[in-house]
């Protein structure tokens, strides 16, 4: 998976960092982060949908249990991510230069 999308903070002319444009196309870091964003939500959807159903006497219990378990994990997932996502970020900035 390649990084792109981030612009340097020091300026172009003290870098050796290739242009964006000679960067090799591909799914960057920000499209995985909007996807699994997207997946959660729509786990999240899924699971209340499928509630609604149980409820109006369209689904079953058990459907409804596991739509609610995967969303459950993918939360979990998320905030997992989220939360390593934070800690990298407080070890680069402890960083002395």
């Amino acid at each position: 998976m390649t990084v792109s999308g981030i612009a340097p903070v020091i300026p172009a002319a003290a870098t050796s960092v290739a242009p964006a444009a000679a960067q090799p196309s591909g799914e960057g870091f920000i499209d995985s982060l909007g996807r699994l964003i997207q997946t959660t939500e729509a786990s999240g959807d899924a699971a209340n949908s499928a509630v609604e159903q149980m409820l109006d006497g369209r689904g079953e219990v058990h459907d409804a249990m596991i739509a609610l378990q995967r969303a459950e994990l993918s939360l979990q997932f998320t905030v997992q991510v989220r939360n390593k996502l934070v800690q990298a970020y407080q070890d680069i900035m402890r960083m002395s230069v």
